[in-house]
């Protein structure tokens, strides 16, 4: 492995860890008591190991999923990346940004978190953003590379103070949950890496092809890189998901962080945080995070309006980073905990049809498929999920449905039938 490997894993590292990310695997491995080893290892399968494939498979695609996409489908395409970069833009993740550094940041240092300090926060926080995006430069970019080996450097010391603090005492808790590994398969939908994958395909693989080495294939490259990525993703998650398993917290604690609106996997971070550097370590955190959710929201504002910039020229692209900026803004003020409520169905549908679309492709790597074997299994999981999230109740007598996995054989059954259908067309 060389050092140009080394640089192109952490290019995609920096891509995939993002500040927002960092609350989901200490509440998952709080909640998950002796079943953390499980539920962690559900979450790292969606957080990391789906992303990981996805930037190897776009590496055999000209062009990226966009353009691969169109090949099945036209307006597959066109409707699953909008819904996608929606999702992981102005719905969902933008202000999603903005309400965890608000949680990290100021909440700890204000008596009673209220609508109104949210609000103050927001709008200083949505104007820099704004401000940044209307004019997008290189400097965002440099900030970004700074802030990502920052944060990378405060959560290792952060993991590793929390070790000598925590593990010597027998903190494991008693709860266990339903079905661990799925819960945690489910949570790793959080973080949208495997959604960012599918939007970002080409600027990733173009990225790869700047500092790839010449004689060295793109498809070899893109797997080392994101093998680095891969590895690297699931040791913070891992570790930081351990502090959550292994953190002291009594029951009246969670229930007043309940009862206060927090998000559990902040306050356990906040919490860490203080106990392990005080107040100038608890607050060093809060900024550095503030700063990586920034860089964060105005690339995802950025990235978002361009997108549809190129799709519907005819609106400015200005235009699309001020009505995104609003609406990140208007939904960043509901809170933490109803910006990533209102995520799951959401995101419980975007997941099967992306794995979907994901499993077309690879197998059409290995055995060409026709496109009614394509475009089949992704029409048959998108009616199934959204059956699923809408509550149908024939759903409900699926196999896999307690996991959510109903999607699945519908998959693999629209592939069968599909590239059956064509042969039988095909010999008469």
């Amino acid at each position: 492995m060389n050092k140009n490997t080394l640089v192109v894993g952490f290019m995609l590292f920096a891509v995939f860890f993002g500040a927002g990310n960092l609350i989901f695997p200490p509440k998952l491995g709080f909640d998950s008591g002796v079943d953390f080893w499980i539920s962690i290892g559900g979450f790292v399968l969606t957080g990391v190991g789906l992303p990981l494939v996805a930037t190897i498979v776009a590496a055999y695609y000209e062009g990226g999923y966009k353009k691969a996409l169109e090949n099945i489908s036209p307006i597959i395409s066109l409707l699953l990346l909008s819904a996608i970069y929606l999702t992981i833009g102005p719905f969902f993740a933008i202000p999603r940004t903005a309400a965890t550094a608000y949680d990290i940041a100021l909440t700890p240092f204000l008596e009673q978190a209220s609508p109104t300090s949210l609000l103050l926060f927001t709008v200083g926080y949505f104007a820099i953003t704004l401000w940044v995006s209307l004019n997008p430069s290189k400097m965002v970019d440099r900030i970004g590379a700074i802030l990502t080996p920052a944060l990378l450097i405060a959560i290792i010391a952060l993991v590793i103070r929390a070790i000598m603090l925590f593990s010597g005492t027998d903190t494991t808790k008693a709860q266990t949950l339903d079905a661990p590994f799925f819960t945690g398969f489910i949570e790793g939908y959080q973080t949208m890496d495997a959604l960012a994958a599918f939007a970002f395909s080409v600027l990733v693989i173009n990225g790869i092809k700047a500092k790839a080495q010449a004689n060295s294939s793109l498809v070899k490259q893109t797997t080392l890189a994101a093998l680095i990525a891969a590895v690297s993703l699931a040791v913070i998650y891992i570790s930081i998901g351990w502090i959550g398993y292994k953190i002291p917290l009594s029951t009246d604690m969670v229930t007043d962080v309940a009862t206060k609106g927090q998000h559990l996997g902040t306050f356990i971070l906040n919490t860490t945080a203080n106990q392990a550097f005080g107040e100038l370590g608890r607050s060093l955190l809060g900024l550095i995070v503030t700063l990586a959710c920034l860089t964060t929201a105005i690339g995802l504002v950025v990235s978002t309006s361009a997108y549809f910039n190129s799709i519907f020229p005819k609106i400015p692209y200005k235009a699309y980073a001020v009505l995104f900026t609003l609406i990140g803004f208007g939904l960043a003020n509901q809170g933490l905990n109803a910006v990533i409520s209102k995520s799951v169905p959401v995101l419980l549908v975007l997941y099967p049809i992306s794995m979907t679309a994901l499993l077309v492709l690879l197998v059409n790597l290995v055995i060409p498929l026709p496109k009614l074997a394509q475009r089949l299994p992704i029409i048959l999981v998108t009616v199934i999920a959204i059956a699923s999230v809408a509550k149908i109740e024939f759903i409900t007598q699926l196999p896999l449905s307690a996991y959510s996995m109903e999607w699945l054989p519908f998959a693999i059954i629209g592939i069968v039938f599909g590239s059956s259908f064509s042969k039988i067309t095909v010999l008469k």
